[in-house]
């Protein structure tokens, strides 16, 4: 890098710098009101914007503009327009208005819409975002925007997002006011999205067909080694790895993505990158560039990046912990507990109301994460389990019994770490721990939110989480309005809902037995399988919520209703015929052939030597057979229930034959497999190992 950080950090990015040095002072206040306050924009400001813009991108390389959006494929997707207009008929000009800015028209028909639209009924519309920057990149400059049909329902992801945001600003203000807070402006949600991801090397990626097709591994036996050593987390980084680490990093500061931690995780293999956190809108146009970039960058390096939650059995799987916060626009966090949490009543009050939403939207929390790579993440190997549950640490809990029953909190100061090395200083330790089984843990000054997969796309989980806790507010400040003695109102308010929601509280260890047990009888949800939360998306409670506050109305929720379980039924559906083609042209076939192979070397031994020990050939063709003949009649099997989920007309029930038929089917067939793999011949095996993929970079 020839430049320093400084220097190239935003430097493909339209960002608040820009503007305010290029734009006309007018126009610069308008653009900067509209992405502060949410209102429309001017349509002769949208001019301006749109040629300034299009002069500083062809500066930076620029030739064409697309409008980039989400829609509910779970990646992006983009179509490229050049600047270029004819000028007479040799000529061009480079041109870009502000309708062209504010507005284009993708085909719609052939994105998910859950039975929104009709083939035939193509036309749909982006609009731009302008609180998320345009960015330039590959000499294209991409517009942030959302995704509707010509009807008017959002097609896509940021539409909601952007509509729950709002929600949370209004909700949020009226309770600020009825607090004493008259100067805050707007309530911002920010997010910090960690992100978690496998690397290999190419050459192993292209001889796994699971792998290409499906992005997890189908079959394959354990390595002799795994994790057990706790030596890859934190370890020292491979060069090979810290050179793509390295130019991931410096490509993402140019597009103004504050890439701030790098490291080793826990698995073989298995690596991590966090960002410092931004707006919601924001945070989620970076992560989703996060993953792009990540996928690019690794091939210039002979890498492959999985983003699978699971790519390997019997190793961590991959998450993206979602750090939530709100703060005022002077930047204000709201989740600051301060020094004396138990005197915070503002705090308080704020975490009284997001432990409420998550125990009263526990299913919608689930189902924002619900994902078929999740399922098979959740519950083991430090991923946190299926069933809802915050951690607020020994001292916020406290503090919270101290208010249930009613009476004063009497602190503990906070013990001095001293580890009796006269050269190392002293210092203040924590008055709790964290939590790493903890689907929801507060973290000191925003709530982690650990259950969301590493491949997503992190709009759901937060469209859910802002719109829950918005309703929250909404209830807290309808309840304080109008009310005589505010304080006692509030302290009445905090010590009814803590105690009718303490049940959502868990400081323990999230994995055992146990804690199902008591799950079960504080009456919460254990949604196992994404088809069990997929259900409950349409409950007349979920629907009023999003419907409440504009986020998503009845229509646009069942249309996605449809999408998950389709998607859930497409994505099993391709890794069966995967796993069938994997296991009836390559795995029998090979084992067979070994099989052949220790029959000619027994014969060849007993043809000089009848009287020759041939237990060794005889044993392993005994069990290979054995294996062999258990694996066709799994993949048959497997070929069986297939067929019958392929079908069934009604979403839902296809989705359920997936999830318990073929998947169940697919285990099975996979414990054969995987039996066999380590009886037979490298030589012969059709596919690299464990080891090979987790340990040869």
């Amino acid at each position: 890098m020839t430049k320093t950080v400084p220097e190239i950090f935003g430097s493909m990015v339209f960002n608040d710098d820009v503007m305010r040095e290029r734009l006309p002072k007018e126009v610069y206040k308008s653009l900067t009101k509209t992405i502060a306050t949410g209102k429309t924009i001017d349509a002769t400001v949208a001019d301006v914007v749109a040629n300034v813009m299009k002069d500083w991108a062809i500066e930076k390389g620029a030739t064409h503009y697309t409008h980039w959006f989400q829609p509910l494929t779970g990646v992006t997707a983009e179509k490229h327009e050049s600047f270029i207009s004819p000028v007479g008929s040799s000529n061009v000009v480079m041109e870009f208005s502000g309708k062209e800015l504010i507005k284009g028209e993708p085909d719609a028909s052939s994105f998910p819409s859950g039975g929104l639209r009709a083939t035939f009924e193509a036309r749909g519309y982006t609009a731009w975002d302008p609180a998320s920057f345009a960015f330039v990149k590959d000499g294209t400059l991409y517009i942030p925007t959302a995704f509707c049909s010509y009807t008017g329902e959002a097609l896509d992801t940021k539409t909601p997002l952007l509509r729950s945001m709002d929600a949370i600003n209004t909700q949020a203000l009226r309770l600020l006011r009825l607090l004493g807070d008259h100067t805050s402006k707007r309530i911002n949600v920010t997010i910090g999205a960690e992100q978690e991801y496998f690397l290999i090397d190419k050459k192993y990626f292209d001889g796994r067909k699971d792998l290409f097709y499906t992005g997890r591994t189908l079959v394959g036996a354990p390595s002799p080694k795994g994790q057990e050593l706790e030596d890859h987390y934190f370890g020292p980084i491979d060069p090979r790895v810290s050179a793509f680490m390295a130019e991931l990093d410096e490509t993402l500061w140019t597009l103004g993505i504050n890439a701030k931690t790098k490291h080793n995780e826990t698995a073989p293999a298995q690596y991590e990158l966090a960002p410092i956190y931004s707006i919601t809108n924001r945070a989620v146009d970076h992560n989703l560039l996060i993953m792009e970039n990540m996928k690019r960058i690794a091939s210039k390096y002979g890498l492959e990046c999985l983003l699978h939650e699971k790519p390997f059995a019997g190793v961590n799987g991959s998450g993206k912990h979602n750090n939530w916060s709100i703060c005022t626009d002077a930047g204000k966090n709201l989740l600051d507990p301060g020094k004396t949490p138990a005197e915070n009543v503002k705090f308080l009050l704020i975490l009284a109301a997001i432990i409420k939403a998550v125990d009263d939207y526990q299913d919608m929390i689930r189902l924002s994460i619900s994902y078929p790579g999740n399922d098979h993440r959740l519950g083991s190997d430090e991923a946190p389990p299926a069933i809802i549950s915050i951690f607020v640490g020994e001292e916020l809990e406290a503090i919270i019994q101290s208010i249930i029953d009613g009476k004063e909190y009497k602190g503990v100061k906070a013990p001095v770490m001293d580890l009796g090395i006269p050269s190392v200083p002293t210092f203040r330790k924590d008055t709790t721990d964290r939590n790493r089984t903890s689907p929801f843990a507060f973290t000191g000054n925003k709530f982690e939110f650990r259950m969301v997969g590493s491949s997503q796309n992190i709009s759901m989980p937060n469209i859910v989480l802002n719109t829950a806790v918005a309703e929250s507010f909404r209830q807290f400040a309808d309840k304080l309005e109008g009310v005589d003695d505010i304080d006692s109102a509030v302290s009445e308010l905090m010590r009814e809902t803590f105690s009718k929601h303490a049940r959502i509280l868990f400081n323990g260890n999230g994995y055992s037995d146990e804690w199902e047990k008591e799950a079960e009888k504080r009456g919460l949800l254990n949604l196992k399988r994404s088809v069990d939360a997929y259900k409950r998306f349409t409950l007349p409670k979920n629907i009023a919520l999003f419907g409440e506050h504009g986020v998503m109305n009845e229509t646009e929720i069942k249309s996605r209703e449809e999408i998950l379980f389709e998607s859930y039924s497409k994505i099993i559906n391709i890794e069966a015929l995967t796993m069938i083609e994997m296991v009836s042209r390559d795995v029998i076939p090979s084992v067979n052939a070994y099989i052949a192979e220790l029959a000619d070397a027994a014969a060849a031994k007993m043809s000089v030597l009848p009287d020759v020990d041939c237990s060794v050939e005889k044993d392993l063709i005994s069990k290979l057979s054995s294996l062999n003949a258990k694996t066709y009649k799994a993949l048959e099997k497997l070929r069986k229930e297939e067929l019958k989920a392929a079908k069934i007309d009604n979403f839902t029930e296809r989705a359920e034959s997936y999830c318990y038929k073929v998947l169940d089917a697919m285990d099975a067939l996979r414990e054969s497999v995987d039996a066999m793999e380590v009886l037979t011949s490298s030589d012969y095996w059709p596919y690299p190992t464990y080891g090979d993929m987790l340990f040869k970079l």
